[in-house]
């Protein structure tokens, strides 16, 4: 019987990244490589200063690699100018950071609602659309309230909603659960395990956490801008 083979969702192959020159140059990753099947959780885990933010930020375009090459859904970013790099975060890429990123005198609902209202969307579709993520992140009771109003829990469950607004086929998450206590945590990462499976986007998490990582479906360690073969 022939094996299914899953689509690639990430590829990552041979990328370096370095700051600075010279002696004083920091070498931020040293030719990693990689896949993502489409639909998957993958932790990206490692100490401080392994590499993650960086290359969470070349994978999602907000960084350039010094060589190798990024596929996201098959398009080559490095082709990318920024035009076609500003539409790939806009519409392909959600991002989820650590300090959750709300803007304060907004509602929860006006959060969730700002992507959509930066493409234009038909006001009743988005009205819409911020409902049905409110209701998937389980705040729909609280989509009145400002930031101020809400927990720590709560205010990372707004940036994942918005960060899924515009349909997003990859979510990148750099260590959402940082600013968080164990419980907390464990409840937002079981929801990102629950948004792969529900909205089918793929997500690559970073987490320093141990305890998080058997939530994931495949976990990639980095170790001085290399990653960490088992």
């Amino acid at each position: 019987m022939s094996q299914v083979v899953a689509e690639t969702m990430v590829r990552v192959e041979g990328v370096h990244k370095s700051y600075g020159t010279g002696a004083a140059a920091v070498h931020a990753l040293r030719g990693v490589s990689f896949d993502v099947p489409r639909g998957e959780l993958v932790a990206l885990t490692g100490r401080s200063g392994s590499g993650k933010t960086t290359l969470l930020n070349i994978v999602g375009g907000l960084d350039a690699p010094d060589r190798g090459r990024i596929e996201i859904d098959g398009l080559d970013i490095a082709g990318l100018d920024e035009h076609g790099l500003l539409a790939l975060r806009r519409d392909r890429v959600g991002f989820v950071f650590q300090s959750f990123g709300l803007i304060p005198i907004l509602t929860a609902a006006e959060n969730v609602g700002v992507p959509l209202r930066l493409r234009r969307a038909d006001p009743r579709e988005r009205e819409e659309r911020v409902e049905l993520l409110l209701s998937l992140v389980g705040l729909a009771d609280h989509a009145a309230q400002r930031p101020g109003e809400l927990s720590g829990g709560q205010q990372q469950r707004v940036a994942i909603a918005r960060a899924l607004a515009n349909s997003p086929s990859l979510l990148i998450a750099d260590e959402p659960t940082g600013q968080l206590d164990a419980e907390t945590g464990h409840s937002v990462m079981e929801l990102l395990r629950a948004v792969v499976r529900s909205e089918r986007v793929t997500a690559l998490v970073a987490t320093h956490d141990a305890a998080l990582l058997d939530l994931a479906d495949r976990v990639l360690e980095l170790g001085d801008g290399r990653i960490v073969e088992p």
